[in-house]
Protein backbone atom coordinates (compact mmCIF):
# COMPACT_ATOMS: atom_id res chain seq x y z
CA UNK A 1 0.00 0.00 0.00
CA UNK A 2 1.29 3.40 -0.85
CA UNK A 3 1.33 6.21 1.56
CA UNK A 4 -0.58 9.26 0.06
CA UNK A 5 2.78 11.25 -0.21
CA UNK A 6 4.38 8.36 -2.00
CA UNK A 7 1.11 7.94 -4.03
CA UNK A 8 1.16 11.81 -5.09
CA UNK A 9 4.64 11.67 -6.10
CA UNK A 10 4.06 8.38 -8.18
CA UNK A 11 1.35 10.02 -10.63
CA UNK A 12 2.62 10.68 -13.96
CA UNK A 13 0.90 14.02 -14.43
CA UNK A 14 1.56 15.41 -10.74
CA UNK A 15 4.90 17.25 -12.22
CA UNK A 16 4.74 16.71 -15.37
CA UNK A 17 2.86 17.49 -18.81
CA UNK A 18 1.33 14.77 -19.61
CA UNK A 19 -0.85 14.72 -22.70
CA UNK A 20 -2.45 12.50 -25.32
CA UNK A 21 -1.64 12.22 -29.42
CA UNK A 22 -3.68 10.30 -31.79
CA UNK A 23 -1.35 8.72 -34.32
CA UNK A 24 -4.26 8.73 -37.00
CA UNK A 25 -4.57 12.42 -37.28
CA UNK A 26 -1.56 14.06 -35.03
CA UNK A 27 -4.05 15.71 -32.74
CA UNK A 28 -2.75 16.26 -29.22
CA UNK A 29 -4.98 16.48 -26.39
CA UNK A 30 -4.96 17.51 -22.89
CA UNK A 31 -5.95 16.46 -20.20
CA UNK A 32 -5.40 12.93 -22.08
CA UNK A 33 -7.94 11.23 -23.95
CA UNK A 34 -8.88 7.79 -24.63
CA UNK A 35 -10.34 8.16 -27.38
CA UNK A 36 -9.74 10.49 -30.19
CA UNK A 37 -12.72 12.68 -30.85
CA UNK A 38 -11.34 13.55 -34.66
CA UNK A 39 -11.13 9.90 -35.78
CA UNK A 40 -13.47 7.62 -32.99
CA UNK A 41 -12.65 4.22 -33.28
CA UNK A 42 -10.43 4.35 -36.18
CA UNK A 43 -7.80 6.84 -33.64
CA UNK A 44 -4.66 5.17 -32.35
CA UNK A 45 -3.96 7.44 -29.00
CA UNK A 46 -0.17 7.46 -27.57
CA UNK A 47 0.52 8.71 -24.45
CA UNK A 48 2.82 11.91 -24.81
CA UNK A 49 5.27 14.71 -22.10
CA UNK A 50 4.56 17.92 -23.93
CA UNK A 51 7.41 20.10 -23.59
CA UNK A 52 5.54 23.06 -21.50
CA UNK A 53 6.45 25.75 -23.70
CA UNK A 54 3.35 27.46 -25.13
CA UNK A 55 2.24 31.21 -25.67
CA UNK A 56 -0.31 33.50 -23.51
CA UNK A 57 -3.58 33.11 -25.26
CA UNK A 58 -5.99 35.19 -22.89
CA UNK A 59 -5.48 35.83 -19.08
CA UNK A 60 -7.12 37.56 -16.28
CA UNK A 61 -5.97 39.26 -12.90
CA UNK A 62 -7.66 37.66 -9.63
CA UNK A 63 -7.58 39.99 -6.98
CA UNK A 64 -10.45 38.43 -4.90
CA UNK A 65 -9.43 35.14 -4.45
CA UNK A 66 -11.61 32.02 -3.46
CA UNK A 67 -11.08 30.84 0.27
CA UNK A 68 -7.68 29.43 0.78
CA UNK A 69 -5.83 31.47 -2.19
CA UNK A 70 -6.64 34.90 -0.26
CA UNK A 71 -2.67 35.36 0.41
CA UNK A 72 -1.45 35.00 -3.29
CA UNK A 73 -4.07 38.19 -4.23
CA UNK A 74 -3.57 39.27 -7.02
CA UNK A 75 -2.79 36.77 -8.83
CA UNK A 76 -2.69 35.91 -12.87
CA UNK A 77 -4.74 33.00 -14.14
CA UNK A 78 -3.86 32.54 -18.11
CA UNK A 79 -5.28 30.27 -20.78
CA UNK A 80 -1.86 28.85 -22.13
CA UNK A 81 -1.74 27.69 -25.60
CA UNK A 82 0.77 24.51 -25.64
CA UNK A 83 3.42 24.42 -28.31
CA UNK A 84 2.20 20.93 -29.27
CA UNK A 85 -1.69 22.32 -29.79
CA UNK A 86 -3.64 22.47 -26.89
CA UNK A 87 -4.86 25.11 -24.40
CA UNK A 88 -4.81 24.63 -21.08
CA UNK A 89 -5.39 27.16 -18.23
CA UNK A 90 -2.74 27.81 -15.58
CA UNK A 91 -1.63 30.18 -12.85
CA UNK A 92 1.27 32.73 -15.00
CA UNK A 93 3.97 34.07 -13.21
CA UNK A 94 5.60 37.11 -13.90
CA UNK A 95 8.53 37.49 -12.01
CA UNK A 96 8.54 41.75 -13.22
CA UNK A 97 8.17 41.17 -16.40
CA UNK A 98 5.02 42.44 -18.32
CA UNK A 99 2.30 39.68 -18.82
CA UNK A 100 0.36 40.33 -22.24
CA UNK A 101 -1.17 37.93 -24.81
CA UNK A 102 1.55 36.15 -26.95
CA UNK A 103 4.07 36.44 -24.83
CA UNK A 104 6.18 33.04 -24.62
CA UNK A 105 5.90 30.88 -20.99
CA UNK A 106 7.76 27.80 -19.86
CA UNK A 107 5.75 25.22 -17.08
CA UNK A 108 7.91 25.75 -13.84
CA UNK A 109 7.10 23.58 -10.69
CA UNK A 110 6.24 25.58 -7.40
CA UNK A 111 4.16 25.44 -4.30
CA UNK A 112 0.77 25.63 -5.00
CA UNK A 113 -0.41 25.43 -1.29
CA UNK A 114 -0.32 24.44 2.19
CA UNK A 115 -3.06 22.39 3.38
CA UNK A 116 -4.50 22.42 7.39
CA UNK A 117 -1.90 20.24 8.07
CA UNK A 118 1.10 22.28 7.31
CA UNK A 119 1.94 19.85 3.91
CA UNK A 120 3.28 21.89 0.82
CA UNK A 121 1.26 20.85 -2.35
CA UNK A 122 3.10 21.39 -5.64
CA UNK A 123 2.33 21.55 -9.10
CA UNK A 124 3.30 23.04 -12.10
CA UNK A 125 2.56 26.80 -13.21
CA UNK A 126 3.95 28.67 -15.80
CA UNK A 127 6.45 31.64 -15.90
CA UNK A 128 7.19 34.59 -18.96
CA UNK A 129 9.87 33.90 -20.01
CA UNK A 130 10.94 36.59 -22.78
Amino acid sequence: MLTAPIAKRTMKNRYRLIGTKCLNCNEVFMPPRSMCPNCRRSGKIEEIELSGEGEIYSYTIIKTAPEGFEINTPYVIGIIKLKEGPFISSQIINNGKEIKIGRKVRSVFRRIFRDDNGLINYGLKFEVCE
